[in-house]
């Protein structure tokens, strides 16, 4: 079975391993499974990682979820909010129709969202089939324009008249006019196109309106599985880091954790020189949910790292630069509560709080630390003893999770996170344990939610983002295409992008509901950030005026990555916007580096080298 876009992994689903379907017959624990061929009653034990969902239940091209209109989108997450009960083992026709009931909608109407959000496990399964007539009222024009006036003057009001009496206005105003009265069934289905919130807080007021519709925060909920409750924080780090190639102090970097309450298992974590947004977020969130086995491969680290999985909530901070559209419909989208941090209640977050004052103290320890005031730093100079690059930060952090936190006994626990972590996925002799998270089926798409989008029309010449050219043999039936609601002008299509390389977009085809890789036209052009192209373009404007072409924007670049080389050898500030522009290892001109050689968690001395760069965002060649 299918949920929120990946696959159970119960006693008893059927999966395909091997290109051959089996049962899952036990779970022995976060990494293996028994599974038994239904023919020959074989049994294998298998990595849970090489299970694969069967071929039957293929997953259903959908609409990127930029493109779903705003009145469809709420009117799914309705459905769902109805249906959210029922999607559960012991499931009984008693439950549906009482469900049915409350919500005055028919048992069968009930059953056929159950049967389609199961079937694939996201809400844009229960959007709404479009209609031949779309957008087309029957109603007569006068009478349609009579009824959308009256509902405004008589219906969206705080009297709080009944639909009851707007009909009978509308019959009154019709027959004076000659027309012919609409049934009452018609003016419900209209009032009912109107947003609920919207209406009751005309109606009721703005407090009526946040009681009902905003998220429960007068108490902290409680975690009793984990990834039941996730918190999710930002905090600059007490460490001063260098450049890879000159080996200078560029700065202190910031870090995402993404961290499970039940558990105080570290979920995900996101660090670089980029303060916190909605894309290092998504980014963060990606890397929590998805499994780490590549990640632990590509630095060398022996061990356990079993997380993976859709949380069912995640408590964030309510800054205004992540409360956007794209974290909250991507979270929608695989059915992730977002719970929004109180302004001014900052025991709401104590859980990863604490940690990041673990981790700070463990930084203490590290060459190039600051400390967190004048006292503790005494004599000791931060830039001078700067010896670890980001990218070996990111892996000092990564042997540091594995190896040592999860490991060690947490005080508030009585056991490690990891042993707390296993008894609350696969039970104990007191509990019977919630039982492996289900597997996301398409890591790509779950990525790709949380990236920003723009929207291009596809010319001959392929498609021009920020006045840069992109093309690939995919856009190519779509060169020039008619947009289908209104043929006199051009299409537009998705591209989404990630903003610290854009030399890789990735183009949504609304045929068969997936994502492409489009490079730039001219491949001899280097990887870039988006930054990096406005700084180019910026500066193109200070020194002529008129449009400015691809090969101006790329040859200023050039000349600006020349004078950031010169001032990199004698300003930290220059070092540090270097590291953010970097290259990822997915482009040919990326420098080649040695293999890593991990003997210890820190380098002993300044003279220690750079064994290792791994760019940080090496995640796009995952999605390739």
């Amino acid at each position: 079975m299918f949920h929120n876009g990946s696959l159970r992994l119960d006693v008893g689903e059927k999966v395909v391993y091997e290109g051959e379907e089996y049962f899952i017959r036990q779970v022995n624990d976060l990494n293996n499974a028994v599974l038994i061929h239904p023919k020959t009653k074989v049994m294998k034990q298998v990595l849970i990682f090489d299970i694969e969902g069967c071929t039957q239940q293929e997953l259903k091209p959908v609409s990127d979820l930029k493109l779903i209109p705003d009145h469809l989108w709420d009117e799914a997450m309705k459905r769902f909010e109805i249906i959210k009960p029922l999607l559960v083992k012991g499931r009984t026709r008693e439950m549906v129709s009482q469900r049915a009931a409350e919500y005055e909608c028919s048992v069968t109407t009930v059953y056929n969202w159950i049967k389609r959000y199961e079937s694939n496990g996201k809400v844009t399964d229960l959007l709404r089939a479009k209609r031949s007539d779309k957008d087309k009222t029957t109603l007569n024009k006068d009478v349609a324009e009579l009824v959308k006036r009256i509902v405004n003057t008589e219906y969206k009001t705080a009297q709080k008249k009944s639909i009851a009496k707007v009909c009978r206005e509308v019959a009154r105003q019709c027959h004076e006019l000659g027309l012919k009265a609409p049934h009452c069934n018609t003016i419900r289905k209209w009032i009912s196109k109107e947003h609920p919130k919207d209406l009751l807080r005309i109606r009721e007021g703005k407090k009526e309106a946040a009681e009902n519709y905003s998220p429960i925060r007068g108490s902290f909920p409680g975690a009793d599985w984990p990834l039941s409750f996730v918190q999710i924080d930002h905090t600059r780090l007490d460490i001063q880091l260098c450049d890879d190639h000159w080996r200078r102090p560029v700065g202190r970097p910031w870090i995402t954790v993404v961290f499970d309450v039940f558990s105080r298992m570290v979920l995900g974590f996101r660090v670089g020189f980029d303060s916190p947004s909605a894309l290092i977020t998504g980014l963060a969130i990606s890397h929590a949910v998805l499994p780490k086995e590549d990640w632990l491969a590509k630095y060398n680290v022996n061990g356990e790292w079993p997380c993976w999985g859709i949380p069912d909530t995640i408590h964030m901070d309510n800054a205004k630069e992540f409360r956007g559209k794209l974290i909250q419909r991507a979270c929608d989208q695989y059915g992730i509560n977002i719970e929004w941090r109180p302004v001014a209640r900052p025991n709401y977050g104590a859980h990863v709080e604490r940690y990041l004052g673990t981790l700070a103290e463990e930084l203490k320890g590290v060459s190039g630390a600051t400390f967190s005031n004048i006292f503790e730093k005494g004599n000791y100079d931060s830039e001078k003893n700067a010896v670890l690059t980001l990218s070996e930060l990111e892996e000092w952090l990564t042997v540091y999770i594995v190896g040592v936190y999860h490991n060690r006994e947490h005080s508030s626990l009585g056991m490690s996170p990891l042993e707390k972590f296993k008894k609350g996925i696969l039970g104990d002799d007191h509990n019977p344990g919630k039982g492996l998270p289900a597997k996301l089926i398409n890591p790509r798409q779950f990525r790709l939610d949380f990236l920003p989008f723009v929207e291009r029309t596809i010319q001959r010449e392929g498609v021009v983002i920020d006045d840069v050219q992109y093309y690939a043999d995919v856009l190519r039936r779509w060169i020039n295409a008619p947009d289908p609601e209104k043929p006199s002008i051009k299409r537009k299509f998705v591209f989404r992008r990630d903003p610290r390389d854009i030399s890789l977009i990735w183009f949504y085809d609304p045929n068969d509901g997936d994502y492409y890789p489009v490079h730039y036209r001219n491949t001899a052009y280097p990887p870039i950030s988006v930054w990096e192209l406005r700084a180019a373009q910026a500066k193109l404007k200070e020194e002529r005026s008129g449009r400015q072409d691809e090969s101006q924007i790329f040859s200023m670049i050039g000349r600006m990555r020349e004078i950031e080389e010169k001032a990199a050898r004698e300003t930290k500030r220059a070092r540090r916007n270097k590291e953010r522009k970097k290259p990822t290892s997915m482009s040919p001109l990326a420098s080649k580096q040695p293999e890593p050689k991990l003997n210890n968690m820190v380098p002993e001395s300044d003279a220690t080298k750079p064994v290792k760069v791994v760019r940080p965002f090496d995640d796009l060649d995952e999605m390739l």
